[in-house]
């Protein structure tokens, strides 16, 4: 019975493990924003009844995207897991934490002036890190819907304020079946740190949405004349004059279909341009392979808007286009090959014309080769000769000829267009209404949309926007405000890091999995470092009496001291 009697006791002293994770180096930088402040003041919570503040909830959802990315509904269950505070609020009120106090955190957000809060924001980047404005680089991507969403349709308001419309549209994802937003987003050159960010309808032409975007970029940066570089969507007249007309500048792709493009390739079938080697580097991937070699030149004649056009040069890329051409070329003569040995099989069944040109169209236009293959459905004869009479055939025995036509094709090379297109492999046209810059400083300046691109990559992997778990059209394009905020927190913990580096001379540091060695660390590797921090709490009859905190690596704290967080922020 004593036994049991002390089986049934309580231990006097207990452990409590509590989670850090690489909260504390997130918290340090949302400090350096002031963030929490920004959202109280654009998003104030002015219902007492309300048990946690709207801007309070917004800061556990951001930090869910930058570290855990988990949906809504297990945001309460994620908060308890880490040691009391680490996502802005106290211990006693993160009980309360749940998707019903979390998703009107997101209605406030909607119905705040997010234009307004995002400007105030980027502003502080600025100030606070050194963030510089002087070229920034827009796209825009597709996100993918599962789901009909009948409310969010074209013209709805909700509140007073309009709604983003989920729609078909042309597909960035290759899911044409599924409904979608436009994603459009601004980054600057200096560290890839995004700048601004907003929603369109799914079915928004890329076209259409620059000046609107550009006019946003002036009021952030304070004055037009900042770079600006996009895609080959900016290329219009309406947009381009627009932009040159208040003072702004712009680097830009020329479109094929533009007459400076084909005449620059036609002037080079006779002409070699005055190139100028930019850069000289070794392959990218693959050592010993070719050399990756840019090179410029200005076009002979301007564009109509009497603009200098740049061409550019690579030769990774000629490399490319001509095995592609090759790849599709050999395809099509495959597929060609094929529909001939059908159309002579003795079952053969395309006998009309009309189906076997569908044919041809089909293969040409799958492979792409219209260009240089020549394709031509003839005519195939076939005689049969059958004894008029029953019998053994003798010298007099009388025959009946019969006649019989089946669709047949041919098809050769063009190879006078194989060499014309050969000759301007690996190039591509560069616009800008700036005649100061240089050809290589237009190219280096069109060298950083890659950068956007995997910002892009980062929204759609690492974050996981996508499936949307939300069906309300003014909740998700607040939760899209929260993802572009967990972007630009994350691109300011790896500009930190990465000029850290430069600054220190530190070529790499062993960030990849089995201590690898990583020259261009992201804010995932630094993040996955400190993913397993944890403190252990020794209790007393549920009393705190010693914390044990995280023993930090020799990788750990140079990482800390890198970015500038103390480490006494892991001891917190």
């Amino acid at each position: 019975m004593a036994g049991d009697q002390a089986r049934s006791t309580p231990p006097r002293f207990t452990l409590r493990t509590e989670r850090l994770g690489p909260l504390p180096l997130v918290n340090h930088f949302l400090a350096r924003l002031d963030l929490a402040a920004i959202l109280a003041r654009h998003v104030p919570t002015d219902d007492r009844r309300v048990a946690m503040p709207y801007a309070a909830g917004l800061g556990i959802l951001l930090r869910s995207i930058i570290v855990e990315r988990e949906p809504i509904y297990r945001q309460g269950e994620t908060v308890r897991t880490f040691a009391a505070g680490l996502y802005g609020l106290a211990a006693d009120a993160e009980v309360r934490v749940g998707d019903d106090p979390l998703g009107r955190a997101l209605d406030r957000l909607f119905d705040a002036d997010r234009a307004a809060l995002l400007t105030e924001i980027v502003v502080a980047v600025g100030q606070r890190f050194g963030v510089r404005f002087a070229q920034l680089h827009n796209d825009s991507t597709t996100i993918r819907f599962c789901g009909q969403y009948p409310t969010a349709r074209r013209g709805r308001r909700l509140r007073g304020r309009p709604t983003p419309w989920i729609t078909y549209g042309y597909s960035k994802d290759h899911r044409p079946d599924l409904k979608q937003l436009l994603f459009i987003l601004t980054m600057s050159a200096d560290g890839g740190v995004p700048v601004q960010f907003r929603c369109a309808a799914g079915n928004t032409n890329d076209a259409d949405t620059h000046r609107q975007t550009w006019d946003t970029l002036r009021a952030v940066a304070g004055r037009p004349d900042f770079l600006y570089v996009a895609d080959s969507k900016l290329c219009t007249r309406e947009q381009m004059d627009y932009l040159d007309r208040h003072g702004g500048r712009f680097v830009t792709v020329l479109p094929r279909s533009r007459l400076e493009d084909a005449e620059f390739r036609r002037w080079l079938q006779t002409h070699e341009p005055a190139w100028e080697l930019v850069w000289d580097r070794p392959h990218p991937r693959r050592r010993g392979g070719p050399r990756d070699r840019w090179s410029v030149c200005r076009a002979p004649l301007p564009s109509r808007e009497a603009w200098p056009v740049i061409w550019v040069r690579s030769a990774l890329l000629a490399l490319r286009q001509e095995h592609t051409r090759r790849e599709r070329l050999a395809a099509a003569t495959d597929d060609l090959t094929d529909l001939q040995r059908r159309l002579r099989g003795p079952k053969a069944r395309l006998r009309v014309a009309h189906e076997v040109d569908k044919k041809i169209e089909a293969i040409l236009a799958r492979h792409q080769v219209a260009r240089y293959l020549t394709v031509r459905r003839t005519t195939r004869t076939e005689h049969r000769f059958r004894q008029m009479r029953r019998g053994r055939p003798g010298p007099d025995t009388p025959y009946r000829k019969t006649t019989r036509r089946h669709p047949d094709l041919e098809w050769r090379l063009n190879e006078a267009t194989v060499a014309y297109d050969r000759k301007s492999d690996g190039m591509y046209p560069l616009l800008t209404n700036d005649p100061t810059l240089t050809p290589a400083q237009v190219l280096e300046a069109h060298k950083g949309q890659p950068t956007l691109e995997k910002r892009f990559q980062q929204t759609k992997t690492v974050h996981e926007i996508a499936p949307v778990l939300l069906k309300n059209p003014g909740r998700i394009e607040a939760l899209f405000t929260l993802y572009f905020l967990g972007l630009l927190v994350q691109a300011l913990i790896e500009r930190e890091l990465r000029t850290a580096m430069r600054r220190a001379r530190i070529a790499e540091l062993p960030l990849y999995p089995e201590e690898r060695r990583c020259k261009r660390p992201t804010t995932e590797q630094v993040l996955r470092l400190f993913s397993h921090a944890e403190r252990h709490v020794l209790l007393h009859h549920a009393r705190p009496v010693q914390v044990f905190h995280p023993e930090l690596t020799e990788l750990q704290q140079r990482v800390l001291a890198l970015l500038g967080v103390p480490a006494r922020a892991f001891r917190a």
